[in-house]
């Protein structure tokens, strides 16, 4: 009988990792997931390690204790990251800082020592959750935006630099998800004097519309599953609500200023 894959889910304690930890379990894979603070979950329903992906000793030694608990990795999902909004003008390097340190960052430091222990089993497959916000320059989540585009650039290199290996590696772009990710987003404070106080107020409306109108995780979590039991994996895959999943193909056929004009109306820019 074929063991189940090991399946390393970085930021599973709510959300997409959450969501897609539960639903791999229930088909049949074994599931580590990783948290800054997992004694806050005592009853979460897969094992939790403690990694900050921000912090590459904390990387390091939890990856060492997930290959010398379960001796491999057969796939990692680099799904820890954080939001951010606000109007670039105003933003501060704190946060900044915060977001390329958890969405690019982060993910690299955990794909070179969970690479190392690939190498040695001669498998894997990586898949590094970035957004469908990679693909554009949305208004006030120009840095969001940034750190999921670099992460698509990072995998896109990786897979070149792979070719010779058994080990693959793709990016899984969601667009609108029924997530926490509102709550935790880092947000410029919104200022009464602000040249950009009545865009960016409606902005933040979006936003958080859109996620209240998005698709459910499980449908993440499904789209991962098949993506993982797919023999060659290609570049780039994306889950979410239909319009967003169209819009890099429009974005490539429409003249640059109509796609931009369009992108302002969807998010009620005038």
């Amino acid at each position: 009988m074929k063991k189940p894959f090991i399946v390393l889910i970085t930021g599973a304690s709510s959300g997409i990792g959450l969501a897609s930890g539960q639903y791999l379990s229930a088909r049949g894979f074994y599931v580590i997931g990783t948290s800054r603070t997992p004694n806050k979950y005592p009853d979460h329903p897969f094992p939790l390690v403690a990694m900050d992906v921000t912090d590459n000793a904390s990387i390091e030694s939890a990856i060492h204790q997930i290959v010398s608990d379960y001796t491999r990795v057969d796939v990692l999902i680099n799904n820890a990251g954080m939001g951010m909004a606000g109007p670039l003008e105003e933003l501060d390097m704190e946060p900044f800082d915060r977001v390329f340190d958890t969405n690019l960052k982060g993910p690299i430091f955990v794909m070179q020592q969970v690479l190392k222990q690939m190498h040695k089993q001669h498998s894997g497959k990586i898949i590094n959750v970035a957004s469908l916000a990679g693909d554009n320059g949305l208004p006030f989540r120009s840095v969001y935006s940034a750190s999921k585009a670099a992460l698509i650039r990072v995998t896109e290199s990786l897979r070149l630099e792979l070719r010779h290996t058994p080990i693959q590696c793709t990016t899984l772009s969601p667009g609108s998800i029924q997530t926490p990710i509102a709550a935790n987003r880092l947000y410029a404070p919104l200022r009464d004097d602000s040249i950009y106080y009545n865009q960016y107020k409606n902005a933040l409306s979006d936003m958080d519309a859109h996620v209240e109108k998005g698709i459910q995780p499980i449908e993440v979590a499904k789209k991962i599953e098949k993506i993982i039991l797919k023999n060659k994996l290609k570049p780039h895959y994306s889950v979410g609500p239909l319009l967003e999943i169209l819009s890099p193909a429009i974005k490539f056929l429409l003249p640059q200023r109509t796609y931009e004009n369009l992108l302002a109306s969807f998010y009620n820019l005038k």
